[in-house]
């Protein structure tokens, strides 16, 4: 979420949590770095993965946009491959799979092409400046030994700090000294003598991506090579993975409004905004398309769109780049920044509709989190409308939509290291879909439905990949009607959220209808929470506000190396007693490895359970705490057996019968028992 009342929702929950007994603490997991050795280790096979897996362990889920992903700590290295690690504010941990390789001056990592490819895209995190800001360096790339390429990265982008909404000054005092913290066990200034908080102060956000036209076409078994140059100037640099691309030739548009007649500079130097407007206009009115040839194009405010097609020439060739530009005064949204990002009208003035955008990068310059900014990608209100093929960097929120509209179509999206959500859907957004899209390094929720005020229905997000979400989720569903969320992938999400999220928060509409989240796959999820000390579930439902008791139906889901427990249903505290989650049934699930349980219940309600095969569990099938009453009658919480419940716990049968209906199973703090890999069912 990028609104004020997640801000507000953060400082309720820190002070409430130690008093609350949400949890008296669980460790996260930890590892420890293998140091690489003199001589080159790794596999001179292309290792091909998907979220760091086999792909066919993930087989017919996720997005399928045509690259072919390759972890670093899979390829031939000299440099040092860090992790495993799931703990918070470190390298690894941020990394997909939870490893990746540092190298350092000379050092190297060489992949071999699994199939022909023209372009790669590099993860990487190099250091910050010493007073934040970040800094840049060089990343030598060789083809086979020969035609040597300079990448240049940056960390302008990444590192954040601190508190919520975070700091990029690693040498800053808390944000918050009222909130109570988990470094301390305390709230800073009402305890004395006052803690010793080190600096920097939960540093977060360390990665970035890099795209390169490799200017050519090189086939199966070219090795790249990516070298930290020995020369003055090379720093540290972590590589976590290589994507290889197979990009087709530009698209041209001969019959549109080609934005070159109307005065853009395809070189970036002059402001294309005005030429965008002028070219947008007269599309209209010839009904045509614009089309955007190859080119960078200086754009550093809002290009307002309606009943228009925008085409590009491909997102490696088109791209549309802009500043952040700070308004003289506020705008009456509360932003106090704008910046490039296609919006349609507002939906207080009716909203746009008929737009269509395909084709092009959308580069951002956002480096700070401002919650009432509007610098997203795209944005504002498109009713029967379609976006499509778009890369979107470095802005706030990659596509921030503020309803009522309804009738969108988000298809072939790549999302990449966003300051807050990847997408959302926020009020009053219906019968619009979310289709093979990709989203990596979101800020926040990767992909989000938040009926705040007005509620969703009718909506769907399918067959979309979501990995690396620093904070929050990967998937969240914040209220709303008849929702359906299927076939996605989503790995390795960090911090104070999980895989998937059921979200009864943000002042958002009850869940009615149904809500089916069904053949979903999440991959080592199930983060510490830290204002909670607490891990939670791969899948979690959460009900602070209102109760949970739609139709609710997990069907077919997948939940692969969970490092705390599977599936968790949970209240906050304070709301214990008042609010309940009912009417949730989980069918045909596969839950292969836990660290601690298949299901931890901390809330008071019900839930069904048939076909449900569970593997590698690290504890007691069913951590069964209720609403923290105790009574003799037992649990708040029950579950109902429907058959076919099969594998176990360190007890016996996951589900047994001794646990049914409501058997307090409370542990607040089982140890982790780190699982072995997923493997094939």
């Amino acid at each position: 979420m990028t609104r004020s009342s997640r801000s507000a929702w953060r400082r309720a929950v820190a002070v409430v949590a130690v008093a609350a007994g949400l949890g008296v603490g669980i460790g996260p997991v930890g590892a420890t770095a293998q140091a690489g050795t003199a001589t080159a280790k790794g596999a001179a096979r292309p290792v091909v993965t998907r979220a760091a897996l086999d792909p066919a362990l993930v087989k017919g889920r996720g997005a399928d946009l045509g690259f072919v992903e390759q972890e670093a700590e899979n390829a031939v290295t000299n440099g040092e491959v860090i992790g495993p690690d799931r703990t918070a504010y470190t390298l690894p941990a941020e990394a997909s799979g939870r490893k990746a390789v540092t190298l350092r001056r000379g050092q190297y990592v060489e992949f071999t092409l699994p199939s022909a490819a023209n372009a790669i895209t590099v993860r990487y995190s190099i250091p910050d400046a010493p007073g934040g800001g970040g800094i840049t360096a060089p990343l030598d790339v060789t083809v086979g030994g020969r035609g040597r390429t300079t990448m240049p990265l940056t960390s302008q982008y990444a590192w954040l700090y601190n508190q919520y909404p975070f700091s990029n000054d690693p040498q800053a005092g808390l944000l918050h000294d009222d909130w109570w913290i988990t470094e301390c066990g305390c709230v800073p200034n009402a305890t004395t003598p006052a803690p010793v908080i080190s600096k920097p102060f939960r540093p977060n956000h360390f990665y970035d991506e890099q795209r390169l036209l490799l200017g050519r076409t090189y086939k199966a078994g070219d090795r790249i090579r990516l070298t930290v140059p020995a020369r003055s100037g090379a720093v540290p640099t972590t590589v976590d993975l290589l994507d290889s691309h197979l990009v087709a030739p530009p698209r041209v548009s001969l019959l549109a409004a080609n934005v070159l007649a109307f005065g853009a500079d395809p070189t970036g130097r002059r402001d294309s905004a005005k030429a965008l407007d002028k070219a947008i206009a007269f599309a209209r009115h010839a009904h045509l398309k614009v089309y955007i040839p190859p080119g960078t194009y200086q754009v550093n405010r809002h290009i307002i769109v309606d009943d228009v097609t925008i085409e590009g020439a491909g997102s490696w060739y088109t791209v549309i780049k802009g500043k952040e530009v700070a308004l003289d005064s506020p705008a009456p949204d509360g932003s106090v920044h704008t910046g490039v990002g296609f919006y349609g009208k507002d939906a207080s003035v009716g909203g746009s509709r008929d737009v269509h955008l395909s084709g092009f990068a959308i580069e951002g310059d956002v480096r700070e989190r401002i919650d009432t900014d509007q610098v997203n990608g795209v944005g504002g209100a498109m009713s029967d409308s379609t976006v499509e093929g778009l890369y979107i960097h470095h802005t706030k929120v990659g596509m921030w939509f503020d309803g009522p509209m309804s009738n969108l179509r988000i298809t072939g999206n790549v999302i990449t290291d966003q300051i807050a959500d990847g997408l959302n859907f926020h009020t009053g957004v219906t019968d619009s879909v979310v289709r093979n899209n990709f989203v990596r390094n979101s800020g926040d929720d990767g992909l989000a439905m938040w009926s705040e005020k007005t509620g969703n229905a009718r909506n769907t997000f399918d067959h979309n990949t979501v990995q690396t979400p620093v904070l929050a989720n990967g998937i969240a569903i914040y209220g709303g009607t008849d929702t359906t969320v299927s076939g996605n992938l989503i790995a390795d999400p960090i911090r104070e959220g999980s895989a998937l999220q059921v979200g009864s928060r943000f002042g958002a509409q009850p869940f009615t209808g149904h809500l089916w989240i069904t053949d979903n796959t999440t991959v080592r999820a199930g983060t510490y929470e830290l204002n909670w000390n607490i891990g939670l579930g791969a899948i979690w439902f959460y009900a602070l506000e209102r109760n949970i008791d739609a139709d609710i139906r997990v069907t077919g889901d997948h939940f692969l190396d969970s490092t705390y427990n599977a599936i968790m249903l949970v209240a906050d505290w304070p709301v214990k007693d008042t609010y309940s989650i009912t009417n949730v049934h989980f069918k045909d699930i596969r839950v292969d490895g836990t660290g601690t349980s298949v299901v931890s219940a901390r809330v008071a309600g019900s839930a069904s359970f048939e076909n449900v095969d569970a593997r590698n569990v690290g504890a007691v099938g069913v951590n069964n705490c209720g609403s923290f009453n105790f009574p003799a009658t037992g649990s708040e919480f029950s579950l109902t057996d429907l058959g076919g419940n099969d594998g176990g716990g360190t007890t016996g049968p996951w589900l047994g019968a001794w646990q049914l209906p409501n058997t307090i199973t409370c542990d607040d703090r089982p140890p982790v028992v780190a699982p072995p890999g997923p493997a094939p069912w």
